[in-house]
């Protein structure tokens, strides 16, 4: 079946349909099984042999994002191809767009791709951002207002999970920060009083149907996620309907298909900021596996294959404890297997490894699920799972 006749087709692609997935992560992992227990077969595309969506999939092409027969095998397979992670080249998307549907499209992953595009787009959607400053050279450093100071520098492209930031409390620190992360483009970021972290995971459908997830309360340490709690603890009814309500307006503002994240400061004095944004599902929303009607991999594949979008239920409170390759290693730094038995002994616990078969420390080898009737039960059950293995809980 062409994509013509997948778009012109209003119950969407039938099952035993091709999917592509750029990307071999964990996101591409989930988003395989979702597709499968939809009736679809996947198509994974990543030069790792040993990638967990490649591992996932009815079939993985073994080979770069941009590697021209790779790509042709592609769109001739699959009549949708969607992406796991933002880095994927947006010209890569533009490509298989000649051929096939793709979602999200390369323009809005170009913008994701890029803080200072974003943050502009936030601007164009009317959401408010953090006070910053684009900064192209040393000069645009030594001229850059001091009311953005202290702040956090990030470059502009190629930043994820806390890399390539940095903290800055002076002029000079700017400009030692920014040498050191190599005189690239950044965005420097005012560093304003924080009184939480929330996020919104929506899906927008091909014909500009929304699909919610519930919003999100995320704790990180050393920059990356580290606890996430649904409902969102302590975040009243009003700030996060504001937050669903500035994130349907960005997805709407450049025609957005597929799964997107748009992660939000929450401000002492109340205010709501927009952060950044994920073309894609996003590590704060995995606990939707075991907690919701519909997973946002369920909503990744339902949007790419042009079905229906549901009205999302979230029928248990959940708090997702991250597993980062650190916890394979013990206080001598041995290597060693966690105690999984101690914590799928709770009553409510879900774990999901990724079938990496390497753990390092930083490196994300799964989550763990914790669901119960009410968010102070799921709180509770969290905190048990997090002293059984060892980890920080801010639940």
């Amino acid at each position: 079946m062409n994509d013509a006749h997948a778009i012109r087709n209003p119950a969407g692609l039938p099952p035993g349909s091709w999917l592509g997935m750029l990307g071999g992560g964990q996101l591409g992992r989930m988003a395989a099984h979702a597709a499968q227990q939809l009736g679809y077969r996947m198509a994974v595309l990543d030069p790792d042999l040993n990638s967990p969506a490649g591992a996932a999939a009815d079939e993985h092409l073994c080979a770069p994002y941009e590697e021209p027969r790779a790509l042709q095998q592609l769109a001739q397979l699959c009549a949708a191809v969607s992406t796991e992670f933002e880095n994927v080249p947006a010209r890569v998307m533009e490509k298989l767009a000649a051929e096939r549907f793709v979602a999200p499209s390369a323009a809005a992953l170009a913008v994701c791709q890029d803080r200072a595009a974003e943050k502009a787009h936030f601007a164009r959607s009317g959401v408010p951002c953090a006070p910053h400053a684009v900064l192209s050279t040393a000069a645009d450093c030594a001229g850059v207002s001091e009311a953005l100071l202290p702040g956090i520098l990030k470059t502009a492209t190629l930043g994820y999970d806390g890399k390539g930031q940095r903290r800055v409390a002076s002029r000079e620190q700017l400009q030692a920060a920014f040498a050191e992360l190599g005189g690239v483009r950044c965005v420097l970021e005012q560093l304003l009083p924080l009184a939480a972290e929330i996020s919104v995971v929506l899906a927008r459908g091909r014909d500009g149907a929304i699909s919610l997830l519930p919003v999100q309360r995320n704790w990180h340490e050393d920059g990356i996620l580290a606890t996430t709690v649904a409902p969102a603890a302590g975040v009243s009814v009003a700030l996060c309907r504001q937050a669903q309500a500035h994130a349907r307006a960005i997805a709407a503002a450049f025609d957005y298909v597929g799964v997107l994240c748009i992660e939000f400061f929450v401000l002492e004095d109340g205010r709501l900021l927009a952060n950044e944004m994920a073309p894609r599902p996003h590590n704060s929303a995995h606990h939707s596996i075991d907690s919701c009607s519909a997973s946002q991999f369920e909503l990744q594949v339902r949007a790419l294959a042009g079905l229906p979008l549901p009205e999302v239920r979230q029928h248990s409170a959940a708090v997702m404890l991250n597993l980062l390759g650190d916890l394979w290693f013990d206080a001598e730094d041995r290597q060693r297997e966690p105690d999984w038995a101690a914590v799928l002994a709770f009553s409510g616990a879900h774990l999901h490894l990724y079938g990496k078969a390497e753990p390092r420390r930083a490196r994300k080898m799964g989550h763990l699920t914790l669901t119960a009737a009410t968010p102070e039960a799921a709180a509770a059950l969290a905190r048990q799972a997090a002293r059984a293995l060892g980890l920080p809980c801010h639940a």
